[in-house]
């Protein structure tokens, strides 16, 4: 058996494999693969409105919000944010609390002012700030909600009056939050909810239209809305590995249910690294991502035999970002608990044969 550690495209339910490799070859016995049926028939017309009633639902959404299934990955969102919020003459406030919070800040600065309210760029990101003030004229702020390359997580999320907007793409649905206090949320499907090319964005509709900018129509959140998300032809098979993902996290309790698996793993690991004379975290105890904890052995000659350790024994995806080295172990919600016992019994079981 292997156990799938990695960042992303990750871990998936093997339920939701065998639903989708089956219906890959014949889909809801129409005698058509799901890869070959039209985008507007009502086959996926449906598939594509129980995905974002599923997600308004986990997420106890407000009426006022609206769920988006787009093209583009995260990295889109960089630009299509402000794009849609951000009038040049206006600032918005950001978080700099790593790599993809930095891309954000980037794009955002193309189409109007930018104030950046904290960073943890001086500690290489091992903590996530507490002490700053956004200011109240900022058009929004906005947060990474979990570091993936560097492991941090904002615990509690900024009381603040101006419009919240999140990039969720590491840790969505792995914890209740008041998702309705967010005026925009976003994210990468492919951490927890379904395979790379497609994300998901929830957007309060009452914040759109703010702008003086003409906004190309494919970049406008309005028309999308219009459209039910298939304004152009959206990502047919990966919104249906979606959707197969949201109605196995209901099935399984839903996001009080994830983010109660997911304390145990990860208090777990954390343990077996505090406890160990080899490893070791340098990540700001109370800011530790509960989806990706990155570690280190304290000598830096060991982490290669490690590796192939790991690998031998069925460990797959835990070698560290280039930017932070040493290891990162993917803790997403379709990841078993098993997993993590037996990755734990690895790094003491090596910690004794390197004694």
């Amino acid at each position: 058996m292997l156990h799938n550690f990695n960042a992303g495209p990750s871990v998936l339910p093997p339920a939701v494999f065998q639903q989708a490799s089956e219906a890959v070859l014949n889909y809801n016995n129409s005698g058509l693969s799901i890869l070959e049926i039209g985008h507007r028939t009502p086959e996926f017309t449906a598939i594509m409105e129980e995905a974002a009633s599923l997600v308004k639902e986990l997420m106890q959404l407000s009426s006022d919000h609206e769920v988006l299934f787009l093209h583009g990955g995260a990295s889109t969102q960089f630009m299509q944010v402000p794009m849609n919020l951000l009038d040049s003459k206006e600032t918005a406030a950001y978080a700099d609390t790593g790599v993809w919070s930095s891309k954000a800040i980037k794009e955002a600065q193309l189409f109007g002012k930018v104030d950046v309210v904290c960073t943890g760029k001086e500690t290489n990101y091992q903590y996530i700030p507490k002490d700053f003030a956004v200011p109240n004229d900022a058009r929004y702020f906005h947060i990474t909600t979990n570091n993936t390359i560097f492991g941090t997580q904002w615990k509690k999320i900024p009381a603040t009056s101006n419009v919240m907007v999140a990039d969720m793409s590491s840790d969505i649905f792995s914890r209740m939050l008041d998702f309705s206090s967010f005026g925009l949320i976003y994210a990468g499907a492919q951490k927890n909810l379904g395979p790379a090319g497609v994300s998901l964005i929830i957007v309060n509709k009452n914040i759109l239209g703010k702008t003086k900018r003409i906004i190309p129509t494919i970049m406008d959140y309005r028309h999308h809305i219009k459209e039910g998300s298939m304004l152009n032809t959206p990502p047919v098979f990966a919104v249906y590995v979606c959707l197969l993902t949201l109605r196995w996290l209901k099935e399984q309790g839903g996001i009080p249910e994830m983010e109660k698996r997911n304390e145990i793993k990860a208090s777990l690991l954390y343990h077996a690294i505090d406890e160990s004379n080899l490893f070791q975290t340098t990540v700001s105890k109370e800011d530790r991502s509960f989806m990706n904890v990155c570690f280190t052995l304290k000598d830096a000659a060991l982490e290669k035999p490690f590796l192939e350790y790991a690998k031998n024994n069925g460990i797959i995806g835990i070698k560290g970002h280039r930017l932070s080295g040493g290891f990162r172990a993917s803790l997403y919600n379709a990841l078993p608990l098993e997993s993590v016992q037996v990755l734990t019994g690895l790094m003491k079981s090596f910690e004794e044969l390197s004694a």
